[in-house]
């Protein structure tokens, strides 16, 4: 694929590729409206929110609900997006999520796994970013696409893992150590998969004892994802957890939860500066993305805009779209009076 596609050529030839599955709307918010829902009336989760799909719904209308503070006098500068992430500089706070798994998007007609996989890690790094790779039901210790994706690219990727029975996680713990990944981790949220449930692949709650297990399993950082309280934050931080992702699974573990936007300044309060927070959840712009930092966030993750990004155009569609993402996380920075990521504060909201 051409450097030279527009992002909107990309999400075209996308929109194609999953018809009735995702419109690629220029506004995803997971409306009732929407091709993607409707699974409360019998059809699949595929790509929407599960039941009703207010979850998916409601992480968009919380970040649309807060508006950025405009401060423009003053020396001219150009906002430094870079961003630390566990000892590695990233060109942006701003990372691929987790998602797996392509028969809810189109399945492999539209795009194989490993296929998807590699277009998320490598665009990403392309992008100077860092693509995390899932687990669903087609994966195994022998077929782990994302970890697959991670060795090609000399470990440049994180794997998170479904929460199975102890012993399989620790066994893609350590062959994510094998191939150098930046962190691992496991996302709680996924013990309400809608896929696990209905192939038959058992997923379980975590206690406190058995979360800290995993973290003295491996020697790579350990990421909670799926906290949407203050006492899951706290309990994973006891644990050992090197980092949280406040994330409700894009609404598709359960429906009617807040959005997450919603829950992050709670989370903030008391975490912030302690373990890493990071936060995914209807994220569709720079502006998104400095909103979430604003509210106590240290990094975002992108899901289904990334999807359709590597269904449109593989690696190139996630490297633009990431670049994309970096140019309006700028623009939006200078703005609002935001030199560097330290700059930004809940003072740049209204």
């Amino acid at each position: 694929m051409s450097e030279n596609l527009t992002l909107e050529e990309i999400r075209e030839e996308a929109r194609k590729k999953m018809m009735g599955i995702c419109g690629v709307y220029k506004i995803c918010d997971g409306d009732s409206m929407r091709i993607c829902q409707g699974q409360s009336y019998g059809r699949s989760l595929n790509f929407g929110g599960i039941g009703s799909g207010a979850g998916f719904n409601n992480n968009v209308i919380a970040l649309r609900k807060i508006n950025l503070k405009m401060q423009l006098i003053g020396e001219h500068f150009e906002p430094d997006t870079s961003y630390d992430f566990f000892g590695n500089k990233l060109s942006m706070p701003i990372m691929g999520a987790s998602v797996a798994g392509v028969n809810s998007f189109g399945g492999e007609k539209v795009i194989t796994e490993q296929e998807f996989c590699c277009s998320v890690v490598f665009g990403c790094k392309k992008a100077g970013t860092v693509g995390w790779r899932g687990d669903t039901y087609t994966y195994s210790i022998e077929n782990s696409y994302g970890i697959n994706a991670i060795a090609e690219a000399d470990g440049w990727g994180v794997k998170i893992v479904k929460p199975r029975d102890q012993e399989t996680i620790v066994k893609f713990f350590k062959k994510a150590e094998e191939v150098g990944s930046i962190a691992v981790g496991i996302d709680i949220d996924g013990c309400g998969s809608f896929a696990m449930a209905s192939h038959n692949k058992p997923v379980y709650r975590k206690n406190i004892g058995e979360i800290k297990e995993l973290v003295s399993a491996t020697k790579l950082p350990v990421i909670i994802k799926g906290v949407m309280c203050l006492e899951d934050a706290l309990l994973a931080h006891e644990a050992g957890a090197s980092a949280i992702v406040v994330s409700n699974h894009g609404g598709r573990v359960l429906d009617h939860t807040p959005g997450t936007a919603e829950v992050l300044p709670n989370i903030a309060a008391k975490l912030k500066g302690k373990t890493k927070i990071v936060i995914d959840g209807g994220v569709r712009t720079g502006y998104d993305v400095l909103k979430m930092l604003a509210l106590g966030a240290e990094s975002v993750l992108l899901g289904r805009d990334i999807v359709r990004a590597a269904v449109g155009a593989g690696i190139e569609g996630v490297k633009i779209h990431m670049d994309y993402m970096r140019k309006t996380l700028a623009k939006a920075m200078k703005m609002t009076n935001c030199q560097t990521l330290k700059d930004i504060s809940s003072s740049i909201l209204q």
